[in-house]
C-alpha cells in the first residue's frame, strides 16, 4: 500500500504542474505573439513481479505482472501554431503570417527573437520593441518622414520632401526546430542550440512568412480548450488525492487488526 501512496503523490505533483502551465497560458491570452505550452508526461519505472514468458508448470505465461510507480513530467513543449490577427491601423505594427521571427539586440550585446511586432520609433529614428530593444537589421526612418509604409515583403518606404523614397529592408529568421527556443519573458526567446538550423536575413515571403502591416498577431491560446484542460487536470488531481486517502484508510485498517 505504500507504493500506492507514492504513486498517487506523483500524480498530484504532475497535475499541479499541469495546472501551473494552463494558468500561465490563460494569463497570457491577450499577450501579443504569445505561444501556449503543454506538459508532456511519462510513466515511471515498473516493478516486475512476474516476467512475460515465465514458465510455470511447463507452460509459458503469455502475460506478466508489472506495477508502475506513477508519472513524471517529461517536458513543457511550446506550440508555435499561428494566432489570429488583430487590425490596429498603426503602420509600425507588424504581424508575421507564417513561419519566422524578428531578431532584436539586447543591451548585453546578445540577440533574441520575438513574434511580437508592436514596434516603435526611438529618439534616433530606429525601430525598437516596447522595451527599447533594437530591431535587427537596423531600420532607420528620418524624423521628418511622413506616410510611413512597410510592405508585406519588409521594404520600408516613406514620403520625404514631397517625394516617395525607399528605406531599409526588414528581414526575418527561421529555425528548423522552434520548439527548442527558450522563453525569456518580455515576449522574447533565446537560441539554446537545440533549435536546429538557423537561417537569418530572410526576405519576408521567401522561405518564410510574409508581413501584415497594421496588424498584430494575438496569442494562440484558446480559452475554451484551456478551460477543458483545467477541468480534466483538476479531476485527475482530485482522483489522485482520493487514492491517497483510500491507501491511508487501508493502512489504518491493517494496522488496527486484532487477533
Amino acid at each position: 500500500m505504500m507504493r500506492a501512496l507514492w504513486t498517487a503523490g506523483s500524480g498530484m505533483r504532475g497535475q499541479q504542474l499541469n495546472i501551473d502551465v494552463i494558468a500561465h497560458n490563460l494569463a497570457n491570452v491577450n499577450t501579443t505573439g504569445f505561444k501556449k505550452s503543454r506538459v508532456e508526461f511519462q510513466d515511471l519505472i515498473y516493478e516486475t513481479m512476474r516476467g512475460t514468458g515465465t514458465r510455470r508448470g511447463g507452460l509459458s505465461q503469455p502475460v506478466g505482472i508489472q506495477v508502475g510507480h506513477g508519472v513524471r513530467p517529461a517536458a513543457t513543449q511550446r506550440l508555435f501554431s499561428p494566432g489570429s490577427l488583430a487590425e490596429t491601423g498603426n503602420p509600425l505594427d507588424l504581424a508575421i503570417e507564417g513561419t519566422g521571427f524578428f531578431e532584436v539586440l539586447l543591451p548585453n550585446g546578445s540577440t533574441a527573437y520575438t513574434r511580437d511586432g508592436s514596434f516603435k520609433l526611438d529618439a534616433d529614428g530606429y525601430l525598437v520593441t516596447s522595451d527599447g530593444y533594437l530591431l535587427l537589421p537596423e531600420v532607420a526612418i528620418p524624423p521628418e518622414a511622413r506616410e510611413i509604409n512597410i510592405g508585406p515583403e519588409g521594404m520600408v518606404s516613406y514620403e520625404l520632401d514631397g517625394e516617395r523614397e525607399e528605406g531599409d529592408q526588414l528581414t526575418l529568421v527561421t529555425f528548423s526546430n522552434p520548439a527548442g527556443l527558450e522563453a525569456m519573458g518580455r515576449n522574447l526567446y533565446r537560441d539554446t542550440g537545440a533549435t536546429g538550423v538557423l537561417e537569418t536575413g530572410l526576405i519576408p515571403g521567401e522561405d518564410c512568412g510574409t508581413l501584415a502591416p497594421g496588424y498584430l498577431e494575438l496569442s494562440n491560446v484558446q480559452v475554451v480548450e484551456e478551460m477543458v484542460n483545467m477541468i480534466v487536470a483538476q479531476r485527475a488531481y482530485e482522483t489522485s488525492a482520493k487514492a491517497i486517502q483510500a491507501s491511508d484508510e487501508m493502512l489504518s485498517l491493517a494496522n488496527n487488526l486484532r487477533r
